[in-house]
């Protein structure tokens, strides 16, 4: 039974059976042959075989059964409906054999052309092609034959059967040059049947056989070529970077000949219904007379504009603008159009959703609206917060010929340019003067902030897109390459070596973030107007730009529909200011160790050397009034606004200088007879807090339950600036929040010290503290019920979630085996850069559900770097979070993907 159920299974569809919601089955080019043919438009007969027979095949090497007597079958019903058959030796049928996956991929499998062509059915083209007796009629039609010919041995040689195609290139270059010209077209039919035989002789040098002649064996075995295209490792590269699933398969789709290259009343061109670079309306095309489809392709004659077309022949020109106009009212979308006219028959090849720039996505949209096309909704679905993203970064403008001299990772995009410097204390100095610059590292440290934010640009040798360089560029919207390994950097000669030259400290390079990319010298920059209407210095309502009218438009529907809240990450008053211009609804993560660098090391030095309690509480009290005014500023940016300060989390080393370095200079030091007390003092703090793992270790809320006073000084400095402020006129909304926890017993602890300073200090002023916990360790997450006791809110941490929940090291895996990874499959992105939906997704899932029902209205939000990742963004909106936390930059990517998460999951019609 089950092998008759298999033998019936339906393999192989006319055009006129299927339709455009069929590209799973018939693949996108199949579907949309097929729509284009219900809608009565001039597409040559044919038909698809289905992405099922391809996966039959892949997965058993075999067809499978019953899928050759369907291609006979459809075959047949062609021939009988065109009154011609297959390689017929008089009047041949010729088709072409084009895969068509579910997705464009362009280019990445195969097609094969004028299946059908022998040795005999040459001589019947040539006849039919000729249709006259005129001797220069004749010989063109001749050479179109014998040409066509050659061009399916090329095909079907390299596709089919592996053949070098570099072989087929030499043999035509020979070809030329003894007829002494480098143009094809001037080759004529003699030449080209020389040039038959040169590539038949390399065919069979290869394959150990003659070029089939049997018309039904070239169909069969170019079939076979495209389904096992699927794996090529071009396109598997391809699926893996547009996240196209493996186990798709691809239709292949057979389809009758059409010619443009037999003459003056032929050709063939590509049009577009509107521009698909800037979105405006318009006829954008190019046309090319005498030609067949791989010509354009080939550059072997420019294309003229397709508004040319109008004047060689209007007939057509006339019936292509109104198939066009009639496909997008249909498609209700931008559309991507291949045809050929032959003979001045205008035959229609193929249609599709038109690939589009992100400024194009969004005027588009915004246009179709007002045509009354789709709706809000729709327009928001259309557009995503990747194409936003790309909107907001600044661009090089590439006008001259500037060539990169290395290529790293493009680990935060945009583009800037500005001086060299190699160290943090220089970029602050040239930066204050006014100076663009760029900072060039290793790899960067958290020590490196300052240096960080007072530059353009960071560019590192090492690391990748989840380096330290990497996360914080993109945090603060910095253009970053990361990974650049062909530079060599040497920091104490402040030089770095490329491409055999050498370029110093003060010299000009330029960086692009999108292509990690660097060039010697001043690349022009053009800044972006729609960052310049998030900060409020563009007025949408009056200003002649289709562009930011389009993107405040659908802003302001995601902004409508979203019931995701929006916060940012940000740790000072500059930040927490442009956070707020860009739309953010409160800060869901303020760092308290970023407040400890710079200057206020040494307090915190002293701190970590003091030896009793009197010394220790010297250091905080120190400490307390820096905590305090950091945080008046921030609650003063954030008017009225929730604030969510984490307390310090990382191990007290870091904020001490390496070992090995420390080791070093004390050594020296001695070796000099320098006194060396306090450096010998913190040589023995590093060493006696040292540990091999550090990210496990001392750090978080263990910090404030082994340090006596530590979490208090902080609690209490939140408390007395949220009073000030409220005091001065303003509202605070202060939320404390206890970094690590995995037990509920240690929150609770830290809660009932962090309750009396707050009750000390807020007394009758109003201000309400709340408190909560970072959910960042598994077992905090599987205990969340526990937790919830006392918990006020959740805040997920998905970094250190993804990190221990993976077992890795965050700061070495990328480099290490990331790669092997990303190309077995194991990832299809990284779990640092879109959350894991199957492992720590479902832990956030878990703690979201047992958080709840232990404390009904548990407010809940995530401040990891997945707060900005517009996938991980919809699998947030789902699990029911409050609010998502993400780096200044990124808060209009959040705030789009949630209105597109509320319209694609459950319709809200707003918060």
């Amino acid at each position: 039974m089950a092998a008759q159920e298999t033998v019936d299974h339906k393999y192989v569809y006319d055009f006129a059976e299927g339709n455009m919601n069929l590209k799973d089955l018939l693949g996108g080019k199949g579907a949309n042959l097929a729509e284009m043919t219900n809608l009565g438009l001039p597409v040559p007969p044919g038909f698809t075989i289905t992405t099922e027979a391809c996966k039959a095949y892949l997965t058993t090497g075999e067809e499978p059964d019953g899928l050759a007597g369907q291609i006979a079958a459809h075959l047949a019903s062609m021939e009988a409906g065109m009154g011609k058959r297959l390689g017929d030796p008089d009047d041949p049928l010729l088709v072409s054999v084009r895969s068509g996956a579910k997705f464009s991929m362009p280019g990445m499998m195969e097609t094969v052309l004028n299946v059908g062509l022998n040795d005999r059915s040459v001589e019947g083209l040539a006849r039919q092609a000729g249709g006259s007796a005129d001797q220069a009629a004749s010989g063109r039609a001749d050479r179109f034959a014998w040409d066509s010919y050659r061009r399916l041995i090329q095909m079907f040689g390299k596709t089919v059967c592996d053949v070098p195609g570099e072989e087929f290139e030499h043999a035509l270059d020979d070809a030329k040059r003894a007829k002494g010209t480098d143009n094809d077209l001037d080759l004529d039919a003699d030449d080209l049947r020389g040039l038959v035989d040169a590539y038949k002789k390399i065919f069979s040098k290869h394959t150990g056989r003659e070029f089939p002649q049997e018309p039904r064996e070239q169909l069969d075995l170019a079939i076979r070529a495209v389904f096992e295209s699927w794996n090529a490792e071009r396109a598997v590269l391809y699926r893996r970077q547009e996240r196209i699933p493996a186990d798709l398969g691809t239709a292949v789709n057979v389809v009758a000949m059409v010619f443009g290259n037999l003459g003056a009343d032929s050709g063939t061109g590509v049009a577009f219904t509107r521009d698909p670079g800037s979105g405006a309306q318009g006829i954008y095309g190019d046309y090319l007379a005498n030609a067949q489809g791989e010509d354009v392709v080939a550059g072997i004659r420019n294309t003229v504009p397709l508004q040319e077309l109008e004047q060689l022949d209007k007939k057509s020109y006339d019936e292509l603008l109104a198939f066009m106009a009639r496909l997008e009212e249909h498609y209700k979308d931008l559309c991507d159009i291949e045809f050929t006219i032959e003979r001045g028959k205008l035959w229609m090849l193929q249609t599709r959703v038109g690939k589009r720039t992100a400024a194009a996505a969004f005027v588009i949209a915004g246009q179709l609206v007002d045509e009354g096309l789709i709706d809000l909704d729709e327009a928001l679905h259309r557009v995503n917060g990747a194409q936003l993203a790309q909107l907001m970064f600044p661009r090089f403008q590439l006008d001259h010929d500037f060539q990169p001299v290395a290529k790293g990772i493009g680990a935060s995009p945009g583009a800037a340019s500005g001086k060299v410097v190699f160290t943090s204390a220089r970029a602050v100095e040239l930066a204050g003067e006014g100076e663009s610059v760029i900072l060039v590292r290793r790899e960067t440290n958290p020590d490196d902030l300052n240096g960080m934010i007072a530059s353009k640009g960071i560019l590192t040798s090492r690391g990748g897109k989840t380096s330290h360089a990497a996360v914080v560029a993109r945090g603060m919207g910095k253009t970053c390459v990361s990974g650049a390994d062909e530079l060599e950097v040497n920091v104490p000669q402040r030089t770095f070596s490329v491409a055999g030259r050498t370029v110093n400290e003060g010299d000009v390079v330029s960086i692009d973030g999108t292509t990690g990319k660097v060039y010697l010298g001043e690349v022009p920059v053009m800044p972006s107007e729609v960052v310049q209407y998030f900060e409020g210095s563009l007025d949408p309502e009056h200003i002649d730009n289709p562009l930011v009218r389009a993107v405040h438009r659908i802003m302001t529907h995601a902004d409508a529909k979203r019931r995701l809240a929006v916060r940012t990450n940000a740790d000072t008053g500059a930040d927490a200011a442009r956070a707020r211009r860009f739309g953010a609804e409160g800060i869901g993560l303020c760092r308290t160790e970023h407040m400890f660098l710079g200057d206020r090391r040494e307090l915190v030095e002293r701190l970590i050397l003091a030896r009793t309690d009197d010394e220790r509480d010297k250091s905080l009290a120190a400490l307390l009034p820096l905590q305090r005014a950091d945080f008046e500023e921030i609650f003063h940016e954030m008017d009225g606004l929730p604030v969510t300060v984490r307390l310090i989390d990382p191990p007290l080393h870091e904020f001490l200088p390496p070992l090995e370095q420390l080791a070093v200079n004390v050594a020296v030091a001695q070796e000099r007879g320098e006194d060396v007390a306090k450096e010998e003092a913190l040589l023995a703090a590093v060493r006696r807090m040292h540990e091999e793992n550090p990210m496990l270790g001392l750090r978080g809320v263990r910090l404030g339950l082994v340090i006596p006073g530590l979490f208090a000084m902080q609690v209490r400095a939140i408390a007395e600036a949220a009073v000030a402020v409220t005091r001065a006129g303003a509202t605070a909304r202060p939320e404390i929040m206890v970094p690590l926890v995995g037990a509920v017993q240690e929150l609770e602890t830290v809660r009932a010290e962090a309750e009396k300073i707050i009750a000390e200090v807020v007394g009758d002023s109003g201000v309400e503290v709340l408190i909560g916990t970072m959910i960042e360790v598994p077992r905090a997450a599987l205990t969340a019920g526990q937790i919830a006791e006392a918990a006020q809110f959740f805040s997920f941490g998905t970094n250190d979630l993804t990190q221990m929940a993976w077992g890795f090291s965050r700061d070495d895996v990328e480099g290490a085996f990331f790669w092997r990874y990303l190309e077995l499959g194991i990832f299809g992105i990284s779990p640092f850069e879109s959350i894991d939906r199957d492992g720590v997704g479902r832990l956030i899932r878990i703690a979201a559900e047992e958080g709840r029902a232990a404390r009904p209205g548990l407010k809940l939000g995530i401040c990891g770097e997945h707060g900005g990742d517009p996938d991980s963004v919809h699998f947030f909106h789902e699990v029911g979070l409050d609010y998502v936390s993400c780096s200044p930059f990124r808060v209009p990517v959040a705030r789009l993907e949630a209105g597109r998460a509320a319209i694609e999951t459950d319709g809200s019609d707003s918060r």
